[in-house]
């Protein structure tokens, strides 16, 4: 079983976990993240995507997720070597022997017959997926403030428009200095040798094996891809028992949401949604949002009763944290207005770009943020699961510390200073005011 009832995150990580290695997680095995667009992969949403051999996919379409990367991380875990990629949860760990990394949470998924067949399976063979999210392409309408040409079309337009945004000495992956073209190989005229070998892997045997497929973006609603996969759905209806999920930005009318809930009205479906603040704090991280249309839309989902489930994914960056807690309340009310396992929340601390991270905000602030969570959390706790009580207490430990460890590489004012320099440009070109939606960081930020 993937957990025993009433057994905590750390009873089953010392059960399940700890007796195969110190650094073992089943994400590197059974779960996958590819960006079809520009021909990437990687493990989970923590490490960095590494590129897939085109011509090896050729041949043999599962090494759209079996590269020899993971193969060699598989081998590091096997004998309990921390791969570097992986950092997050290693420091989230380092914080305590009782802190609770996602590592666990993405682990936990898989049945413990399941977990035992990976750790003993030589790390040189091809594995099948249990999980899996894919990205067809960036298409996409809105340019979050801490997104980037690489996953939405709408931030290559401010690029192309504007041109790169400049005096940003912390940004080593360079999110904002170009339009990202490698992100996006092929246009929709082009044939895709990446599209096809997962739909070649989809059609012959992953199918049978896989749980969960996640469509992500871009805006996959946005893609015909996302609707070539539903088809597929509707026409071999009963062949497959592979649950679907969707990420939507949820910043649509609501007659999209209307063919979505038609169109996989015989598919166990999860809609995973991203937002972190409210009002105009939400629409000022997330440019393009209209925060009262995706409050709507989230309602008119659960309304429908249609969803297996409704998930907000919270990416807690530097602006969210003033109206976060008012956000989780809302998710509360809407738990106890449609069950509690209706909709949840997951509180996914930002890294890069790393002048957004809460880390560079003032620390008085940061732990008055902190102890307003604790506040909610005291209120509130009882209505939450516990994988959401652990994400509101690890973001607590975070805020409080002390030491940074996202700005080992750089001086604490070279982040502070891309701070201001991003939000000045992000402010002129997207027609916002920083000062104006975050008065309570007024002098703050006018001291930088």
């Amino acid at each position: 079983m993937p957990k025993k009832p009433n057994e905590t995150d750390l009873e089953y990580k010392r059960r399940v976990i700890d007796i195969k290695s110190e650094s073992f997680c089943g994400a590197k095995w059974y779960n996958a993240t590819i960006w079809l667009g520009s021909g990437q992969t990687t493990s989970c949403h923590h490490p960095l995507p590494h590129q897939i051999d085109i011509n090896a996919v050729e041949a043999n379409p599962k090494l759209i997720h079996n590269t020899p990367e993971k193969k060699e991380q598989r081998r590091q875990m096997q004998v309990g070597e921390r791969p570097a990629g992986c950092e997050y949860c290693w420091k989230i760990e380092d914080m305590g022997t009782d802190k609770i990394s996602d590592r666990v949470d993405k682990t936990r998924i898989y049945t413990d017959e399941e977990l035992d067949e990976a750790y003993n399976t030589d790390y040189t063979q091809d594995v099948n997926l249990r999980t899996l999210e894919i990205a067809f392409d960036r298409t996409c309408q809105l340019a979050c403030s801490y997104c980037n040409p690489a996953f939405s079309s709408t931030w290559v337009k401010d690029i192309r428009n504007n041109g790169p945004y400049t005096n940003l000495v912390s940004d080593g992956r360079n999110h904002f200095t170009h339009r990202h073209d490698s992100s996006q190989l092929y246009t929709i005229h082009d044939r895709n040798p990446y599209v096809e070998a997962f739909f070649k892997w989809w059609e012959s045997d992953l199918h049978k094996t896989l749980r969960e497929l996640r469509i992500t973006g871009g805006e996959p609603l946005m893609s015909g891809y996302t609707w070539k996969l539903l088809d597929w759905f509707k026409e071999n209806k009963g062949k497959s028992q592979t649950r679907l999920a969707i990420n939507s930005n949820l910043a649509m009318e609501q007659d999209k949401i209307d063919r979505l809930l038609e169109a996989a009205k015989d598919v166990e479906l999860d809609l995973y949604t991203s937002c972190e603040a409210t009002n105009d704090h939400a629409e000022y991280i997330r440019d393009g949002l209209d925060y009262q249309q995706w409050l709507q839309n989230v309602e008119y989902l659960l309304e429908s009763k249609k969803l297996r489930g409704l998930h907000v994914m919270c990416t807690v960056n530097s602006l969210c944290l003033l109206t976060l807690p008012y956000l989780l309340k809302q998710i509360v009310y809407l738990k106890k207005k449609y069950g509690k396992d209706a909709i949840n929340f997951t509180l996914n601390i930002l890294r890069f770009p790393s002048f957004q991270s809460p880390l560079v905000l003032d620390k008085e602030f940061r732990i008055a943020q902190a102890n307003r969570l604790g506040i909610f959390k005291t209120n509130y706790g009882s209505e939450l699961h516990e994988f959401e009580r652990n994400h509101i207490d690890r973001l607590i430990d975070y805020l409080q510390l002390v030491d940074k460890p996202h700005s080992d590489a750089f001086e604490e004012q070279k982040l502070l200073s891309d701070f201001k320099n991003f939000y000045e440009q992000y402010d002129q070109r997207r027609n916002k005011n920083f000062i104006e939606t975050f008065p309570e960081l007024k002098e703050w930020y006018n001291d930088l």
